[in-house]
C-alpha cells in the first residue's frame, strides 16, 4: 500500500511538472513550429510528465519505501520522551529558520534567496531535533522538578541542603526488587517519597525472567511479582521513568547518573553499587544496612544456643545460623556438627554485606 501511494505521488508530481515546464521546453527549443498544436499543449505535457515519472518511479520507489520503514521502526522503538522533545526541538529550529529566512528573502539575491533558506530549514530542523532528544532529561528536570522542590521546601520549612538531603525520589535497582523485602518496607511507611522504577531496570528484570537458567528465571519472575505488588498498593507512589542513557552501557552507571540528574536516592542491597554511590556522592539506602540495624544487639560475652550445621572455611570451625539468618562461626565447632550447643560470643563483625558473629563452645570454656 505504501509503495502504491509513493508511486501515485510521483505520478502526480510528474504530471504537475510536465503541465508547467514541457510546453516551455518545447518553445525554448523551437520545436513548436511545424508540429500539431496539441503536442505543445500543457495537457500533453502533463500526460508525458506523468508517464515519464511513473516509469522512473519503479527504479527508486523501493529504496524510498525501505528508508521510510527503517525510519518508522526507529521512531517506534525510541522512548516517547525522545520523540516528544525531539519534535519540540524540531519546531523550535523551524521557527528560527523562518526568522533567518525573512532578511534573506528581502535581500532578493539571485539564486541565494531561493535556495539557501531550504538548506537552513533542513540544517536547523535536524540540529534542534537532535538537541531536543539528547537533552530530554535536563529539560524534564527544568520543567518538572523545580516546582516540586518548591512545594517540598514549603512543607519541610528547612534549609536547601536539608531538602536536598531528604531525597524525595527513591530509585530502585534490580537487586533490591528481586530481594523482595522492599515491598514490606514500603508498606510499613518507613520509605517516604516517590518510588522511581527506571525503564532500563525493568528491561534487565525482564531479561532475567526470560533466562534459560531456572534459578535466574525464578528470581526474575519474583522481581516482577514484587513490582506488581508495589504498584497495586495505593499507599505507595510509583513512577516509571522511561528515559535512558544511550551513551552508558552498565545499568548501575545509569542508576548513578539518574540519581544525580533528579537528586534521587538509590535503594539497593548491592554492596558494590553501594560503594560506587558513596564514592560519587550519591545518596544510597542499603536494605542490608537496614536489616542489620533492626537485628537484636549481640555483645561479646553473651551466651546463645545455636545448631552447628556445617564446617567453616578455617580448620576446626563450625558454622550455624540464628533465626534472622545471621551467620555464627564457632571455633572448634567441627566436632558438634548436627548438634545444638551453647556458645559464648567472642566478637561481632558488622558490615554493609551483613553481620557475622564469632563464638566458642561453652563446654570448651568450662574445660579451660
Amino acid at each position: 500500500m505504501l509503495k502504491r501511494m509513493i508511486q501515485l505521488l510521483f505520478i502526480i508530481l510528474g504530471g504537475s511538472l510536465g503541465f508547467v515546464y514541457i510546453p516551455k521546453i518545447i518553445h525554448l527549443l523551437n520545436l513548436g513550429s511545424g508540429v500539431p498544436g496539441w503536442i505543445s499543449s500543457p495537457f500533453t505535457g502533463m500526460v508525458l510528465g506523468a508517464g515519464l515519472m511513473a516509469i522512473l518511479s519503479f527504479g527508486f520507489v523501493d529504496p524510498i519505501v525501505n528508508l521510510l520503514k527503517s525510519l518508522e521502526d526507529r521512531i517506534v522503538k525510541a522512548p516517547i520522551t525522545d520523540v516528544v522533545f525531539g519534535t519540540i526541538g524540531l519546531a523550535f529550529g523551524l521557527v528560527i529558520a523562518f526568522l533567518i529566512q525573512i532578511p534573506l528573502v528581502s535581500m532578493d539575491i539571485s539564486g541565494i534567496s531561493n535556495v539557501l533558506p531550504i538548506f537552513i530549514y533542513i540544517l536547523l530542523g535536524y540540529f534542534f531535533f537532535k538537541v531536543g532528544s539528547k537533552k530530554r532529561d535536563e529539560l524534564i528536570n527544568l520543567f518538572h522538578l523545580p516546582s516540586k522542590s518548591k512545594e517540598r521546601k514549603k512543607e519541610m520549612r528547612g534549609e536547601p541542603n536539608q531538602v536536598q538531603a531528604a531525597g524525595m525520589y527513591k530509585i530502585f535497582d534490580t537487586s533490591v526488587i528481586i530481594d523482595g523485602r522492599i515491598a514490606d518496607i514500603c508498606q510499613t511507611g518507613f520509605l517516604d517519597g516517590t518510588v522511581v522504577i527506571p525503564h532500563f531496570v525493568l528491561e534487565e528484570l525482564q531479561h532475567i525472567a526470560d533466562s534459560s537458567d531456572v534459578l535466574k528465571r525464578n528470581r526474575g519472575r519474583r522481581g516482577l511479582d514484587i513490582l506488581n505488588k508495589i504498584q497495586k498498593d495505593h499507599s505507595i507512589n510509583v513512577d516509571l521513568y522511561e528515559g535512558d542513557y544511550d551513551d552508558i552501557a552498565e545499568v548501575d552507571s545509569k542508576l548513578v547518573r539518574l540519581a544525580k540528574d533528579i537528586n534521587g536516592v538509590v535503594v539497593t542491597n548491592d554492596f558494590n553499587l553501594n560503594k560506587v554511590c558513596e564514592f560519587q556522592g550519591v545518596h544510597v539506602l542499603n536494605i542490608n544496612d537496614l536489616a542489620n540495624a533492626v537485628k537484636p544487639v549481640v555483645l561479646p560475652g553473651e551466651e546463645l544456643s545455636v545448631q552447628v550445621i556445617k564446617e567453616g572455611k578455617e580448620q576446626n570451625q563450625g558454622v550455624g545460623y540464628l533465626d534472622d539468618g545471621t551467620m555464627i562461626v564457632v571455633e572448634e565447632g567441627h566436632r558438634y556438627i548436627g548438634k545444638t550447643i551453647d556458645v559464648i560470643i567472642t566478637s561481632v563483625l558488622q558490615t554493609s554485606a551483613g553481620r557475622m558473629i564469632f563464638a566458642k563452645p561453652k563446654l570448651l570454656e568450662k574445660a579451660l
